[in-house]
């Protein structure tokens, strides 16, 4: 019977000892390879199976001493005689890293992930546009709800509070976000941070609950007014409500002011870059990529759309081309909802596009400015007897005295005020 080995090796043993696997006893073996390179290995039997267990390096700055590796040995055999499972050192450290990295995901946040997909998939999408209603849209209306909960506890409950609110006020919006939130779950669950089914899935699971979305659009608009229009401001109310306008220091007022004398989008306004505006001829050129009939539009500019553009310019401090006209407080464009916002804190029911209608109902109402003119204003495509004027040129001229006739009307109420000011001051 084989004599048993017990503690033979010693420190200048294992720094000597060549190539090969030498035992220590107690089922510790040191094995040198060719190389020179010195590790510690557990020998023990597992059903009946010899099965080796590294234990860690026996030379360079992280060796495990003679003693320590004794140690270790003497912790397996214990565990090995009781019939629990063995692991080495680096089994161990493998199933810390997953459990460290198993829990680490558990905790990503919706935010998070949406971050992720948003920076992935953003390369791909059409435009600035696009992308900054990507953020906006999670930002006003999904990350108040459920943002900074882990994506793996999503559930339909957590979906609903997000769209029960919305849908039948802001439908095509409403269905915007839905699909979005589906997205990133979807993509959570390819990455492994979530299972089940997706909550925000339309087909089979939320089709249920709420009307289809172009029904919900369809009576949004019956309740806006008989026409369908997007609920307008009429014409007549809009010098007062643009001198209040005019002494408030919010951002969101100066971009809803200076879309309302530019007859704009709202879209328009907040994708405006500084390298679009010419201060000096008073011209705002919208390019065709950003404009809804993909041509561009030359805005000629009022001198209170000017003063507006004037009194933001200090926001782009390194005076660059690209930065957004109107920016935002985390970087981009200031968020589309920030004028709806703001017309809400007002105590207005009026939508931002329907001061367009405004402009449309005023030129038509009280001045005597061509058809075309005013519709070219509004940046529509027109047709019939105008085509060959339109084809020849934009009728920029006579657009800039109807901008300035209507920025003109505007201020008229700040005009009257500042007048009965004056007027009050000199009569003491």
């Amino acid at each position: 019977m084989p004599r048993k080995v017990h503690n033979a090796l010693t420190p200048m043993a294992v720094k000597a000892a060549g190539a090969g696997r030498h035992a220590d006893g107690g089922g510790l073996y040191l094995r040198v390879q060719q190389g020179g390179a010195r590790s510690w290995l557990f020998r023990s039997l597992v059903g009946g199976k010899a099965r080796d267990v590294g234990l860690g390096p026996a030379a360079g700055p992280n060796a495990l001493s003679l003693a320590a590796a004794r140690e270790m040995a003497r912790e397996l055999a214990a565990q090995a005689s009781k019939g629990e499972p063995i692991e080495g050192k680096r089994s161990k450290a493998r199933k810390a890293a997953a459990a460290i990295e198993a829990a680490g995901k558990a905790k990503r946040t919706f935010r998070e992930v949406a971050a992720a997909y948003i920076d992935l998939q953003e390369n791909g999408w059409k435009n600035d546009k696009h992308r900054a209603q990507w953020r906006a849209t999670l930002e006003a209306y999904v990350y108040p709800h459920f943002g900074d909960l882990p994506v793996s506890e999503i559930e339909t409950t957590h979906v609903l509070k997000v769209l029960q609110p919305i849908w039948t006020v802001k439908p095509e919006t409403a269905s915007r976000v839905r699909g979005r939130i589906e997205n990133i779950l979807d993509a959570a669950r390819v990455q492994g941070l979530r299972s089940g089914e997706n909550p925000a899935r339309w087909r089979g699971h939320l089709k249920s609950l709420f009307p289809e979305p172009a029904k919900a659009k369809a009576e949004r608009n019956r309740k806006l007014d008989r026409t369908g229009h997007h609920a307008a401001m009429p014409y007549a109310e809009l010098p007062t409500f643009m001198a209040d306008l005019a002494g408030r220091e919010a951002l969101a007022a100066r971009a809803l002011e200076f879309t309302i004398l530019t007859a704009a989008r709202s879209g328009e306004v907040l994708g405006a870059t500084w390298g679009e505006i010419d201060l000096e001829a008073a011209i705002w050129t919208v390019p065709a990529a950003r404009m809804k009939a993909n041509k561009e539009h030359r805005v000629p500019l009022s001198p209170r759309a000017v003063a507006i553009l004037k009194a933001v310019q200090p926001l782009n401090t390194k005076g660059i081309a690209s930065a957004p006209v109107f920016p935002g407080t985390k970087g981009g464009g200031l968020s589309s909802m920030a004028m709806g916002m703001l017309m809400r804190r007002l105590d207005r029911k009026e939508t931002v596009h329907g001061f367009r209608s405004a402009f449309r109902d005023w030129s038509a109402e009280t001045t005597g400015f061509a058809h075309e003119v005013c519709e070219m204003a509004l940046a529509h495509v027109i047709g019939n007897k105008a085509e060959a004027a339109y084809r020849r040129g934009d009728l920029f001229d006579k657009r800039r005295k109807l901008m300035e006739a209507w920025a003109s009307y505007c201020g008229s109420a700040a005009a009257d005020r500042a007048n009965i000011a004056s007027i009050r001051k000199v009569n003491g």
